[in-house]
């Protein structure tokens, strides 16, 4: 089972209530120490599906207070080893909180918050990232050489835009919504750029296997980003590799939205539509189903107040990814039998 390191720093007189109140929970071990004459410093090794409610229990207590202050580490390894422990019995203050229900195996809230908020930090090395991997692929593309488009797909740094934009919904934090939406658009108008400028430059011939795979979509390429969305979301609440399900997220945006700038700009109107809808889906199908996923696993603000208003938000955004990706399905079914 996965540990965490709960380092807590508060004002002193309160440490006593503090251990109190970390003395509800069951299978943890706690220290503590007095530093610099009014604060103590408090350490707890907790398994990481507990880290989330313990967390949410002592910011509600003591997140007012000047000084307060915690940080989470992962651990490696604990010697003696620790058992997995009787779930604890819930004896939180009757001020209500955000429900936690399937949480199970996940890491907390906070934990993925900052793992998610630092893939949206637009940087010199996010745009190089973005455009290498575009030029590899169009390249990959343009020769039908399928390990170039692979390798370019594992460079492709997609998953993190996509992933915060669905816990952005599902939590309803607008800050981190505008800058995943940020990042998305770079992401995405930088390869379909360049590969422009390669359709403009360079022989593209619409018959190659790659570019005739990604102008003709069907529901398997909906399940496929589907899949993609649900996987990526996953992988960030279970501290699992990214790296393998990231290269599934660019399977399902980098090759079409480089196909669609090939195709425009060797002036192929027609199929570049085609490639449009794949990408289209492809994005839709992600976002919905990261934002189904982590609504499954019980990702949720902490007071009630903010859970209000992210509910309202993934609502809408269910709705509207919803109507969205029914739209596009028509359009294809349109296209195929009409």
């Amino acid at each position: 089972m996965p540990l965490r390191l709960i380092e807590m720093v508060l004002p002193a007189e309160l440490l006593t209530e503090a251990e109190e109140l970390l003395a509800e929970y069951s299978g943890i071990d706690v220290w503590h120490d007095t530093i610099s004459g009014n604060q103590a410093y408090v350490k707890i090794l907790v398994q990481v599906e507990d880290t989330e409610a313990l967390i949410d229990r002592l910011e509600k207590y003591y997140a007012m207070l000047d000084g307060f202050r915690i940080v989470l580490l992962p651990v490696t390894a604990a010697i003696p080893r620790i058992e997995a422990t009787e779930e604890r019995k819930d004896k939180a203050r009757k001020e209500p909180v955000a429900p936690t229900e399937g949480r199970t195996g996940r890491v907390s809230r906070e934990e993925l918050y900052t793992q998610v908020s630092d893939t949206v930090k637009l940087s010199k090395g996010y745009l190089v990232m973005v455009s290498l991997s575009a030029v590899v692929a169009a390249i990959g593309i343009l020769n039908n050489n399928v390990a170039a488009v692979i390798g370019a797909m594992v460079i492709a740094p997609l998953l993190g835009p996509n992933v915060s934009l669905s816990l952005a919904t599902t939590l309803g934090d607008i800050d981190l919504a505008k800058s995943s939406i940020k990042a998305n658009v770079i992401g995405l108008l930088s390869p379909l750029a360049l590969s422009m400028l390669f359709g403009l430059l360079l022989p593209v011939n619409p018959g190659t296997a790659e570019i005739a795979s990604r102008t003709n979509i069907g529901l398997g390429d909906v399940a496929l980003a589907l899949a993609s969305g649900s996987a990526a979301a996953l992988a960030f609440t279970t501290g699992a590799s990214t790296i393998l399900i990231g290269v599934m997220v660019a399977v399902a945006l980098l090759p079409p939205v480089v196909t669609l700038g090939l195709l425009l700009g060797s002036g192929n109107f027609k199929l570049a539509l085609g490639a449009m809808l794949l990408l289209l889906t492809n994005v839709i199908c992600v976002n919905l189903a990261g934002v189904v996923t982590f609504l499954a696993q019980g990702i949720r603000p902490l007071f009630w107040r903010e859970v209000e208003i992210a509910r309202r938000t993934t609502r809408w955004a269910i709705i509207i990814w919803v109507a969205l990706l029914i739209v596009l399905v028509l359009i294809i079914y349109l296209s195929y039998y009409i």
